[in-house]
């Protein structure tokens, strides 16, 4: 089911996710029907190589919007999973949670591409201007205490610091 709000759209699918949602974008593909999914992958329909939320997510970013909540919805029988993607807001309209989602995200995309997130590279997610750093570091700090990111080496400085998502 797709819902068209002013401010979001949110996409609901029956059945909970077969791989944690955090995990989202950087877990290989599943299928729940293999041979259905091959028989769309052969017919062009889809990929079948499990990049669509990692796409999803870097035109996200591209837009500098706010990150997309992906959330196991188990309080139906037997469950359901729902994608809500935001409208444009700036970074200072955006709640702690949504920063932290995003920052989270930020982190994942630059792992599985082979980099390590930075404050830097945080902020130009954010459209953040250099000077206020400061702003970026306290969502860096929310991320890294509520467990989704961590320091890659805690021994670097903060100036230079580089940060990997919980699971790396």
């Amino acid at each position: 089911m797709v819902e068209i709000f002013a401010d979001r759209l949110e996409i609901s699918n029956p059945g909970e996710p077969l791989v944690d949602t955090l995990r989202f974008i950087d877990t290989p593909p599943r299928s729940r029907n293999e041979d259905l999914a091959a028989l769309m992958r052969r017919m062009n329909i889809c990929e079948e190589g499990g990049t669509g939320i990692d796409k999803v997510v870097a035109a996200i970013e591209a837009f500098q919007l706010p990150a997309p909540d992906f959330t196991a919805i188990s309080t139906m029988q037997p469950g359901s999973t729902k994608a809500t993607l935001y409208a444009y807001r700036k970074v200072t309209d955006m709640d702690s949670k949504d920063r932290i989602r995003a920052y989270y995200q930020h982190a994942c995309l630059c792992y599985v591409s082979g980099k390590r997130m930075t404050n830097a590279s945080l902020r130009e997610r954010l459209g953040v201007e250099p000077q206020n750093y400061a702003a970026v570091s306290r969502i860096i700090r929310d991320t890294v205490a509520g467990g989704l990111v961590k320091a890659f080496d805690p021994k670097t400085s903060k100036r230079f610091m580089t940060y990997v998502p919980f699971w790396a």
